[in-house]
Protein backbone atom coordinates (compact mmCIF):
# COMPACT_ATOMS: atom_id res chain seq x y z
CA UNK A 1 0.00 0.00 0.00
CA UNK A 2 1.38 3.72 -0.63
CA UNK A 3 2.13 5.82 2.09
CA UNK A 4 1.22 9.09 2.05
CA UNK A 5 3.77 11.65 3.89
CA UNK A 6 3.34 15.78 3.91
CA UNK A 7 6.08 18.09 3.12
CA UNK A 8 5.93 20.97 5.17
CA UNK A 9 5.48 24.50 4.39
CA UNK A 10 8.32 25.57 6.28
CA UNK A 11 8.11 29.34 4.26
CA UNK A 12 4.52 29.77 5.06
CA UNK A 13 4.15 29.52 8.75
CA UNK A 14 5.07 32.48 10.37
CA UNK A 15 7.08 31.19 13.75
CA UNK A 16 8.80 27.56 14.78
CA UNK A 17 6.02 26.74 16.60
CA UNK A 18 3.35 26.87 14.28
CA UNK A 19 5.39 24.62 12.09
CA UNK A 20 5.94 22.07 14.42
CA UNK A 21 2.00 22.63 14.97
CA UNK A 22 1.41 21.08 11.41
CA UNK A 23 3.49 18.64 12.20
CA UNK A 24 1.88 17.47 15.01
CA UNK A 25 -1.57 17.66 12.93
CA UNK A 26 0.21 15.23 10.40
CA UNK A 27 0.25 13.17 13.03
CA UNK A 28 -3.26 13.36 14.51
CA UNK A 29 -4.52 12.72 11.05
CA UNK A 30 -2.72 10.00 10.32
CA UNK A 31 0.19 10.52 7.70
CA UNK A 32 3.20 8.77 7.34
CA UNK A 33 5.83 10.75 7.60
CA UNK A 34 6.64 14.49 7.78
CA UNK A 35 9.13 15.92 5.32
CA UNK A 36 10.79 19.33 6.48
CA UNK A 37 12.65 21.18 3.48
CA UNK A 38 15.58 23.63 3.86
CA UNK A 39 16.28 26.36 1.55
CA UNK A 40 16.78 29.86 2.75
CA UNK A 41 14.54 30.16 5.86
CA UNK A 42 14.56 27.96 8.88
CA UNK A 43 16.90 25.23 9.09
CA UNK A 44 15.50 21.79 8.70
CA UNK A 45 17.10 20.38 11.87
CA UNK A 46 15.99 22.30 14.35
CA UNK A 47 13.00 22.07 12.71
CA UNK A 48 12.40 18.28 12.75
CA UNK A 49 14.07 18.19 16.17
CA UNK A 50 11.70 20.43 17.93
CA UNK A 51 9.26 18.00 16.07
CA UNK A 52 10.38 15.44 18.01
CA UNK A 53 9.78 16.26 21.73
CA UNK A 54 5.92 16.85 20.68
CA UNK A 55 5.43 14.05 18.75
CA UNK A 56 5.58 10.13 18.81
CA UNK A 57 5.08 7.96 15.84
CA UNK A 58 5.35 9.91 12.43
CA UNK A 59 8.43 9.53 10.57
CA UNK A 60 10.56 12.70 9.85
CA UNK A 61 12.80 13.30 7.32
CA UNK A 62 15.06 16.19 5.38
CA UNK A 63 13.65 16.44 1.88
CA UNK A 64 15.80 17.77 1.30
CA UNK A 65 19.34 19.10 2.77
CA UNK A 66 21.85 20.11 -0.08
CA UNK A 67 25.15 18.73 -0.06
CA UNK A 68 27.36 21.10 -0.47
CA UNK A 69 26.78 23.75 3.25
CA UNK A 70 27.56 21.20 5.37
CA UNK A 71 30.37 18.82 5.04
CA UNK A 72 29.65 14.88 4.80
CA UNK A 73 31.11 14.28 8.35
CA UNK A 74 28.78 17.01 9.74
CA UNK A 75 25.50 15.34 7.86
CA UNK A 76 26.84 11.98 9.12
CA UNK A 77 26.74 13.34 12.61
CA UNK A 78 23.23 15.20 12.47
CA UNK A 79 21.85 11.97 10.57
CA UNK A 80 22.97 10.19 13.74
CA UNK A 81 21.97 12.83 16.13
CA UNK A 82 18.31 13.32 14.86
CA UNK A 83 17.71 9.72 14.82
CA UNK A 84 18.47 9.63 18.22
CA UNK A 85 16.62 12.09 18.81
CA UNK A 86 13.48 11.01 17.02
CA UNK A 87 14.04 7.34 18.39
CA UNK A 88 15.04 5.88 15.35
CA UNK A 89 12.15 7.80 12.96
CA UNK A 90 14.48 10.06 10.78
CA UNK A 91 15.32 9.52 6.96
CA UNK A 92 18.23 11.58 5.86
CA UNK A 93 17.02 13.26 2.23
CA UNK A 94 19.99 14.66 0.70
CA UNK A 95 20.44 16.34 -2.80
CA UNK A 96 22.16 18.88 -4.89
CA UNK A 97 19.94 21.63 -5.08
CA UNK A 98 20.78 24.08 -7.82
CA UNK A 99 23.45 26.96 -8.60
CA UNK A 100 21.18 29.28 -7.92
CA UNK A 101 20.54 28.26 -4.16
CA UNK A 102 24.30 27.25 -3.86
CA UNK A 103 26.23 30.03 -5.57
CA UNK A 104 23.95 33.32 -4.69
CA UNK A 105 22.79 32.27 -0.79
CA UNK A 106 25.75 30.04 0.31
CA UNK A 107 28.10 31.80 -1.83
CA UNK A 108 29.79 28.22 -2.77
CA UNK A 109 30.53 27.03 -6.29
CA UNK A 110 27.92 24.52 -7.73
CA UNK A 111 30.77 21.91 -9.39
CA UNK A 112 30.02 18.29 -10.10
CA UNK A 113 27.15 17.84 -8.38
CA UNK A 114 26.41 14.01 -9.21
CA UNK A 115 30.38 13.60 -7.61
CA UNK A 116 29.71 15.16 -4.61
CA UNK A 117 26.41 13.58 -3.77
CA UNK A 118 27.73 10.48 -4.48
CA UNK A 119 31.09 10.70 -2.49
CA UNK A 120 28.39 12.74 0.23
CA UNK A 121 26.16 9.76 0.39
CA UNK A 122 29.30 7.27 0.83
CA UNK A 123 30.57 9.23 3.69
CA UNK A 124 28.03 9.97 5.50
CA UNK A 125 27.21 6.24 5.41
CA UNK A 126 30.87 5.43 7.03
CA UNK A 127 30.14 7.99 9.22
CA UNK A 128 26.78 6.10 10.60
CA UNK A 129 28.56 3.22 10.98
CA UNK A 130 30.30 3.74 13.57
CA UNK A 131 33.57 2.85 12.37
CA UNK A 132 36.82 5.42 11.53
CA UNK A 133 36.06 6.78 8.23
CA UNK A 134 39.03 6.34 5.28
CA UNK A 135 37.91 8.07 2.33
CA UNK A 136 39.79 8.80 -1.03
CA UNK A 137 37.51 10.63 -3.22
CA UNK A 138 37.81 13.44 -5.95
CA UNK A 139 35.65 15.75 -3.37
CA UNK A 140 36.74 14.47 -0.09
CA UNK A 141 39.64 12.86 1.38
CA UNK A 142 39.14 12.00 4.95
CA UNK A 143 41.10 10.07 7.11
CA UNK A 144 41.44 8.99 11.41
CA UNK A 145 37.96 9.74 12.72
CA UNK A 146 34.75 7.78 13.98
CA UNK A 147 31.79 9.52 15.81
CA UNK A 148 32.78 10.09 19.25
CA UNK A 149 29.29 8.94 20.26
CA UNK A 150 27.61 5.31 19.96
CA UNK A 151 26.60 4.70 16.14
CA UNK A 152 22.48 4.73 15.91
CA UNK A 153 21.01 1.46 15.62
CA UNK A 154 19.27 1.25 13.24
CA UNK A 155 21.21 3.49 11.61
CA UNK A 156 18.99 5.75 9.56
CA UNK A 157 18.65 4.95 5.75
CA UNK A 158 19.84 7.77 3.28
CA UNK A 159 17.44 8.91 1.12
CA UNK A 160 18.45 11.45 -2.40
CA UNK A 161 16.67 13.70 -4.46
CA UNK A 162 17.63 13.80 -8.54
CA UNK A 163 16.30 14.88 -11.76
CA UNK A 164 18.33 13.65 -14.95
CA UNK A 165 19.06 10.03 -16.07
CA UNK A 166 22.54 9.66 -14.90
CA UNK A 167 21.83 11.28 -11.58
CA UNK A 168 18.69 8.74 -10.41
CA UNK A 169 21.06 5.75 -11.54
CA UNK A 170 23.21 7.32 -9.57
CA UNK A 171 20.50 6.94 -6.31
CA UNK A 172 19.33 3.52 -7.71
CA UNK A 173 23.41 2.35 -7.41
CA UNK A 174 23.87 4.50 -3.82
CA UNK A 175 21.29 5.66 -1.84
CA UNK A 176 18.35 4.02 -0.04
CA UNK A 177 15.33 5.88 -2.11
CA UNK A 178 14.45 7.97 -4.09
CA UNK A 179 12.57 11.51 -4.06
CA UNK A 180 11.44 12.55 -7.24
CA UNK A 181 10.38 16.35 -8.04
CA UNK A 182 8.80 17.92 -10.51
CA UNK A 183 7.32 14.59 -12.34
CA UNK A 184 4.11 13.99 -14.04
CA UNK A 185 2.25 10.89 -13.76
CA UNK A 186 3.94 9.62 -16.98
CA UNK A 187 7.03 10.47 -17.06
CA UNK A 188 8.27 9.19 -14.30
CA UNK A 189 8.14 5.98 -15.82
CA UNK A 190 11.25 6.65 -17.62
CA UNK A 191 13.13 7.74 -14.44
CA UNK A 192 12.10 4.57 -12.42
CA UNK A 193 13.57 2.38 -15.00
CA UNK A 194 17.17 4.58 -14.51
CA UNK A 195 16.81 3.96 -11.34
CA UNK A 196 16.28 -0.09 -11.23
CA UNK A 197 19.06 0.19 -13.36
CA UNK A 198 21.52 1.96 -11.20
CA UNK A 199 20.32 -0.63 -8.14
CA UNK A 200 21.23 -3.61 -10.70
CA UNK A 201 24.59 -1.79 -11.15
CA UNK A 202 25.30 -1.48 -7.79
CA UNK A 203 23.79 -5.22 -7.13
CA UNK A 204 21.43 -4.29 -5.19
CA UNK A 205 17.35 -4.77 -4.98
CA UNK A 206 15.33 -2.01 -6.13
CA UNK A 207 12.06 -3.17 -4.35
CA UNK A 208 14.44 -2.59 -1.47
CA UNK A 209 14.40 1.31 -2.34
CA UNK A 210 12.00 3.75 -1.16
CA UNK A 211 10.45 5.84 -4.11
CA UNK A 212 8.77 9.09 -2.66
CA UNK A 213 6.62 11.08 -5.31
CA UNK A 214 6.06 14.97 -4.52
CA UNK A 215 2.95 16.21 -5.97
CA UNK A 216 1.94 19.54 -5.57
CA UNK A 217 -2.33 19.95 -4.06
CA UNK A 218 -4.53 22.20 -2.80
CA UNK A 219 -7.80 21.11 -1.91
CA UNK A 220 -10.57 23.73 -0.93
CA UNK A 221 -14.69 24.41 -1.76
CA UNK A 222 -13.50 27.45 -3.62
CA UNK A 223 -12.22 25.23 -6.91
CA UNK A 224 -10.90 28.06 -8.30
CA UNK A 225 -8.69 29.50 -6.06
CA UNK A 226 -7.48 25.57 -5.15
CA UNK A 227 -6.52 25.03 -9.02
CA UNK A 228 -5.25 28.42 -9.59
CA UNK A 229 -2.35 28.26 -6.46
CA UNK A 230 -1.07 24.80 -7.31
CA UNK A 231 -0.66 25.80 -11.48
CA UNK A 232 1.09 28.97 -9.89
CA UNK A 233 3.05 27.04 -7.65
CA UNK A 234 3.80 24.76 -11.22
CA UNK A 235 4.58 27.93 -13.20
CA UNK A 236 7.34 28.89 -10.78
CA UNK A 237 9.30 26.05 -10.65
CA UNK A 238 9.49 25.43 -14.30
CA UNK A 239 10.04 29.27 -14.97
CA UNK A 240 11.94 30.96 -12.13
CA UNK A 241 13.72 28.19 -10.41
CA UNK A 242 16.56 28.70 -13.17
CA UNK A 243 16.78 25.82 -15.58
CA UNK A 244 16.63 22.45 -14.05
CA UNK A 245 12.90 22.14 -13.05
CA UNK A 246 12.31 23.32 -17.26
CA UNK A 247 14.76 20.72 -18.87
CA UNK A 248 13.09 17.76 -16.70
CA UNK A 249 9.87 18.54 -17.57
CA UNK A 250 11.42 18.47 -21.04
CA UNK A 251 12.48 15.51 -20.54
CA UNK A 252 9.58 13.82 -19.98
CA UNK A 253 8.15 14.87 -23.52
CA UNK A 254 6.82 18.22 -22.70
CA UNK A 255 9.72 20.21 -24.48
CA UNK A 256 7.84 22.88 -26.27
CA UNK A 257 5.35 24.04 -23.61
CA UNK A 258 7.93 23.70 -20.68
CA UNK A 259 10.21 26.45 -22.89
CA UNK A 260 6.88 28.53 -23.67
CA UNK A 261 6.04 28.22 -19.46
CA UNK A 262 9.57 29.37 -19.06
CA UNK A 263 10.36 32.00 -21.64
CA UNK A 264 7.01 33.78 -20.57
CA UNK A 265 7.89 33.77 -16.33
CA UNK A 266 11.28 35.43 -17.35
CA UNK A 267 9.72 37.81 -19.39
CA UNK A 268 7.25 38.82 -16.68
CA UNK A 269 4.36 37.38 -18.12
CA UNK A 270 3.05 34.98 -15.26
CA UNK A 271 0.02 35.08 -15.73
CA UNK A 272 0.45 33.63 -19.40
CA UNK A 273 3.19 31.05 -17.88
CA UNK A 274 0.01 30.12 -15.17
CA UNK A 275 -2.45 29.68 -17.89
CA UNK A 276 -0.24 27.24 -19.54
CA UNK A 277 0.30 25.48 -16.30
CA UNK A 278 -3.87 25.39 -15.77
CA UNK A 279 -4.51 23.96 -19.46
CA UNK A 280 -2.02 20.99 -20.30
CA UNK A 281 -0.02 20.35 -17.44
CA UNK A 282 -2.14 21.26 -14.10
CA UNK A 283 -3.65 17.56 -13.89
CA UNK A 284 -0.34 15.68 -14.62
CA UNK A 285 1.51 17.41 -12.04
CA UNK A 286 -0.76 18.24 -8.88
CA UNK A 287 -3.64 17.95 -7.27
CA UNK A 288 -6.60 20.33 -6.72
CA UNK A 289 -10.08 21.55 -6.59
CA UNK A 290 -13.21 20.34 -4.31
CA UNK A 291 -11.68 18.02 -1.47
CA UNK A 292 -13.60 15.08 -3.31
CA UNK A 293 -11.36 16.18 -6.85
CA UNK A 294 -8.25 16.57 -5.26
CA UNK A 295 -8.34 13.40 -3.15
CA UNK A 296 -9.70 11.70 -6.64
CA UNK A 297 -6.47 12.90 -8.37
CA UNK A 298 -3.93 12.58 -5.05
CA UNK A 299 -5.47 8.66 -5.63
CA UNK A 300 -4.08 8.66 -9.07
CA UNK A 301 -0.51 9.12 -8.22
CA UNK A 302 -0.60 6.34 -6.01
CA UNK A 303 -1.62 4.14 -8.27
CA UNK A 304 1.67 4.11 -10.52
CA UNK A 305 3.85 1.12 -10.17
CA UNK A 306 6.96 0.92 -7.91
CA UNK A 307 6.23 4.18 -5.84
CA UNK A 308 6.05 3.73 -2.13
CA UNK A 309 4.94 6.65 -1.19
CA UNK A 310 3.30 9.81 -2.27
CA UNK A 311 3.70 13.44 -0.37
CA UNK A 312 1.84 16.20 -0.66
CA UNK A 313 3.10 19.67 -1.00
CA UNK A 314 1.29 22.67 -0.73
CA UNK A 315 1.62 26.10 -2.98
CA UNK A 316 4.09 28.84 -2.17
CA UNK A 317 0.85 31.32 -2.25
CA UNK A 318 -1.50 29.27 0.25
CA UNK A 319 -2.36 30.61 3.36
CA UNK A 320 -1.91 28.84 6.63
CA UNK A 321 -5.39 28.04 7.23
CA UNK A 322 -5.62 26.49 3.57
CA UNK A 323 -2.41 24.44 4.25
CA UNK A 324 -4.81 23.10 7.48
CA UNK A 325 -7.95 22.74 5.23
CA UNK A 326 -5.49 20.89 2.65
CA UNK A 327 -3.66 18.49 4.93
CA UNK A 328 -7.32 17.59 6.68
CA UNK A 329 -9.11 16.57 3.44
CA UNK A 330 -5.91 14.28 2.08
CA UNK A 331 -5.49 12.67 5.19
CA UNK A 332 -5.06 9.30 4.53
Amino acid sequence: MTERDVFLPVGAQPTLDALVDQAVAAEELGYDRAWFPESWGRDAVTAIATTAERTDEIGLGTSIVNVYSRSPALLGQTAATLQESTDGRFRLGVGPSGPIVIENWHGMDFGNPLRRMRETIDIVKQVLTGEPVQYDGECFELDGFRLRCDAPEPAPPVDAAALGPKAVELVGRFADGWHAVNYTRDGIEERLEDLARGADLGGRDVDDLRVTLSVGCCALEDEERANDLVAQHIAFYIGGMGTFYRDNLARQGYDDLANEIYDAWQEDERDHAIDLVKSELRDQMGAAGTPEDAREELEQFETIDDVDAVYISFPRGATPEEIHETMTALAP
